[in-house]
């Protein structure tokens, strides 16, 4: 029971810290604080003249803004805290006999990769590669989490396990198509791209002459001061959002004949196939609104939080259906 309520409580928290990153990503506040794991020097953000003064001849080169920095700071010492509370869901699951011991040791491993990749954002400024690799992390960690926690909470809830066989390869196939659209965002949020096309329903212009698949793709984009604000130019960036809007097609189109098919053929998941459908609404929603309002701060973090949630309900879809297959 103890194991069940950490374990609830470590989801919603890193649902926070997802949340909290894309806020201050979004904020442009990925920078606030140019040095790890401390600000300018010092564990908080300096806020006294003499604190200021240090700050800036060791970094004469940055801009010191309070409340970027804390924004930064805050986001570290929430992941700080997750990493406390995933370290306890360890010990406890060493200590609980019947407990998974793989997973979340798989799980500690996963959230420390994820502090040096939070650090190299910092250090490498930016670099859409870095950033992106982290935003992956983060709703790795909490996919990871929730496995666990159905995985210790098992439940039967098919009466027929043929059409949960038969399922199965969709739901799989749905969860790596929506995988693929995670990580799409994820480019598109990484290299400032999510304004590049401002109307509907694909872009303006001309824009299939003006593709440029290779540039906008290319991991390695050169050598650069900093990432901060994006470095390609517009023919790349309109090219990644195209692909993200075209991904949003083809994963809300699966995502409802996963649905569909769900409702139709078991009792079991017909809750889950309702949320999928909500969430799947909601989710070309916001993203519609992000393009006609052009990326309001709270809209723009809820993307990332329906994403996350949308991630959750395919993972439980997926393990109900594989493990009764």
């Amino acid at each position: 029971m103890q194991l069940t309520w950490v374990l609830r409580l470590t989801l919603a928290f890193t649902l926070l810290v997802i949340l909290m990153g894309a806020y201050t990503r979004l904020s442009d506040a990925g920078l606030g604080c140019p040095d790890w794991p401390g600000c300018y020097g010092h564990i908080k953000v300096p806020t006294q003249d003499h604190e200021i003064a240090h700050a800036q001849s060791i970094f004469p080169d940055h801009d010191i803004h309070p409340e970027k920095a804390w924004l930064e700071m805050i986001h570290r010492y929430i992941a700080g805290g997750l990493g406390l509370l995933v370290l306890c869901i360890l010990l406890l699951c060493l200590k609980t006999p019947e407990a998974p011991k793989k997973l979340p040791l798989i799980i500690v491993l996963l959230i420390l990769f994820q502090a040096a990749l939070g650090m190299w954002t910092v250090t490498m400024k930016l670099m859409p590669i870095v950033v992106m690799a982290h935003l992956i992390g983060g709703f790795s960690l909490i996919s990871l989490l929730l496995l666990l926690y159905l995985r210790i909470r098992p439940r039967r809830i098919f009466n027929s396990e043929t059409y949960a066989r038969n399922l199965a390869p969709l739901a799989l196939v749905s969860l790596f198509v929506l995988v693929g659209q995670i990580m799409l965002g994820a480019w598109t949020s990484s290299n400032y791209a999510a304004l590049a096309c401002t109307s509907l329903p694909i872009c303006e212009g001309n824009w299939v002459d003006n593709l440029a698949i290779v540039e906008a793709f290319s991991p390695f984009q050169g050598q650069h001061h900093s990432f901060e604000f994006g470095v390609l130019d517009y023919p790349a960036r309109m090219t990644i959002h195209i692909a993200h809007r075209i991904g949003a097609i083809v994963t809300a189109s699966v995502l409802l004949v996963l649905a569909y098919r769900l409702f139709v053929g078991t009792v079991g998941l017909r809750a889950l196939s309702l949320l999928l459908v909500g969430l799947v609404i909601l989710q070309v929603s916001l993203g519609i609104s992000n393009v006609v309002m052009h990326l309001p701060l709270g809209i723009a973090v809820s993307h990332n939080g329906g994403a996350a949630l949308l991630l959750l309900t395919l993972v439980a879809i997926n393990y109900f259906l594989w493990r009764k297959a």
